[in-house]
């Protein structure tokens, strides 16, 4: 039964809405279509928000009309897909994966088939009692496999679904043996399963007909020999000849694809011509049950279990990334502790800081470290995201920590911090950082190395020193220098990363210098963090943001 909504958001006689699941990365979460028009787009106001500049502010609808679902593409610049083609209007089936200008990285599946709570080993033991008479019909026999698949579509275990797959083939054909290949990333055969008709699991393939299996797979078809004593052309079947085999099938598993032309009926999938892998059953005399299995049925052993197949990795493939969730959760616990800044206290100065990450571990981090020579003070940003990036972060850190704690001086700081990692080769990845001690009498010394500018806010005028260096860890051998400034009370730094600069609204435009200038020149740290807020109104944050701010108080501070 189809789900239906009315223009007016109401059920069909069904009762449900129907879903969407919205998956961007690796989190996923699942919307009710209760409602059309629709909207999708960049704008905050959009029933999905998809933060990435690929898409576009209004980048299209979902809609009801006459019970059907309907996606409209707004005129977008980067297109919307439905199963990889791009379109214009297309109507939506179950499971159709619509994608709003960013490919592979965010999808939403439409109106997603329910899980079922039967497991293999359930159905195992409910069609153990069935038996096969040589009467049995191909229809009937068909019904039986389709009744496998059925119970088994939305199994996660691929092991049981596999183990299965060989039962229920081994019943229906009354074959001796049956097994599993399936292909590795590099395209060779291995044996994912096997069983015979005795239950017992099969371990060995070097029995069975090696050349019938890569024939199969070459020529991506069912190919049946169902008594080979009658055949003429044994001449390369070395294996069928010294095993004594007498009946064989090998069937193709073609990895499923959804249809998406009109040529075939609505929601039903397609099959291209890539092969997975090869269901492979044999045995040692002529079986009448094998050769009365027509073609049609065979077609529908192959299709049926490599979307068994291509379910169960797709559970798995789940399943593994909910556990690297939870590996990343506790990496961002040891990253947070690891970075954890204790603010010094001293009489000449106060600092504060604060971090907004977009992910759960990020690159961005501030210390500070009370030195014999004033407070340091340091903030950086590692290029790109994630684990990586939190990796070379907390290495960072930790470099520049013991060495401000050992007195040594900021350039040799950071040309030391460069030498390091342009000698580990660690790839494209490099830091942006600013680094500064304020010296009890007021003196400021910093090295900026590729970073945001910073801002010396200095009798309320704000001031952005054009002295830089390169980033660290971009090119071997590189000289830096700093620069110097001399404060007085009440003058403050500021230091941002550009996720502060680059914080996007839902227009697509930036927070950038002028904006940040003026915030920095009415107030402090939380009112620069305020005017971004209410800048973006919404709109996720597509980096890390963090703003430091020292301010020299002499001796006035008590």
């Amino acid at each position: 039964m189809s789900t239906q909504v009315s223009s007016a958001g109401r059920p069909s006689a069904s009762g449900i809405f129907p879903l969407l699941i919205v998956v961007q990365g690796n989190d996923q979460r699942t919307l009710t279509l209760d409602h059309t028009p629709f909207t999708v787009g960049r704008k905050v106001d959009k029933d999905l928000v998809i933060a990435d500049p690929r898409v576009s502010r209004d980048h299209a609808l979902i809609i009801a009309e006459s019970g059907q679902f309907f996606v409209e593409d707004q005129g977008s610049k980067h297109g919307t897909f439905v199963n990889g083609e791009r379109v214009q209007r297309k109507q939506l089936e179950r499971n159709d994966r619509l994608e709003f200008g960013v490919r592979d990285v965010s999808y939403v599946v439409f109106n997603p088939q329910r899980a079922s709570s039967n497991t293999a080993r359930e159905f195992l033991s409910q069609i153990s009692g069935i038996q096969i008479s040589a009467q049995t019909t191909d229809l009937e026999k068909l019904t039986l496999f389709m009744e496998a698949a059925r119970k088994l579509n939305t199994i996660g275990v691929l092991d049981e679904i596999l183990m299965t797959l060989l039962d229920v083939t081994l019943k229906l054909t009354h074959a001796e043996r049956a097994y599993v290949f399936m292909k590795n990333e590099d395209g060779k055969l291995r044996l994912a399963a096997g069983r015979n008709n005795k239950d017992e699991p099969l371990l060995d393939d070097s029995t069975i007909s090696r050349s019938i299996l890569e024939d199969a797979l070459k020529s991506n078809s069912e190919f049946v020999l169902t008594d080979t004593s009658q055949s003429q052309d044994l001449d390369n079947r070395k294996s069928i000849v010294a095993f004594d085999l007498r009946t064989v099938i090998c069937v193709p598993l073609r990895k499923p694809q959804v249809q998406t032309t009109r040529d075939t009926d609505a929601g039903r999938p397609a099959y291209g011509a890539e092969a997975m892998g090869a269901l492979y059953v044999d045995s040692r005399f002529a079986s009448h049950d094998i050769s009365g299995v027509s073609t049609n049925i065979l077609h529908a052993i192959a299709t049926e279990a490599a979307s068994l197949i291509e379910n169960a990795r797709l559970v798995q493939a789940e399943d593994a990334s909910r556990r690297y969730q939870q590996e990343l959760a506790i990496a961002a616990t040891i990253q947070q502790r690891l970075m954890a800044v204790t603010i010094p206290e001293v009489p000449f100065a106060r600092l504060a800081g604060r971090n907004l990450s977009c992910k759960e571990i990020g690159g961005d981090f501030f210390d500070a470290v009370n030195t014999p020579d004033g407070l340091a003070v340091v903030l950086a940003d590692v290029s790109g995201k994630g684990v990586s990036a939190a990796l070379l972060a907390s290495t960072l850190q930790g470099m520049i920590y013991s060495q401000l704690t050992a007195g040594i001086g900021l350039t040799e700081i950071v040309t030391a911090v460069n030498a390091f990692f342009t000698h580990k080769h660690i790839g494209e990845k490099y830091a942006t950082l600013v680094l500064a001690r304020l010296r009890k009498d007021g003196e400021l010394e910093f090295v900026n190395c590729g970073h945001v500018q910073p801002l010396l806010v200095c009798g309320g005028e704000v001031i952005r020193p054009t002295h830089g260096n390169l980033p660290v860890g971009l090119l071997p051998g590189v000289a830096y220098e700093s620069d110097r400034v001399n404060f007085h009370d009440g003058d403050r730094l500021i230091l941002v990363t550009d996720g502060v600069t680059e914080a996007e609204n839902a227009a697509g435009d930036f927070f950038d210098n002028e904006r940040l200038e003026a915030a920095a020149q009415k107030g402090d740290m939380e009112q620069i963090f305020a005017a971004v807020s209410s800048f973006c109104a919404g709109t996720p944050l597509s980096d890390d943001c963090t703003v430091v701010e020292m301010i020299y108080t002499g001796g006035s501070q008590a």
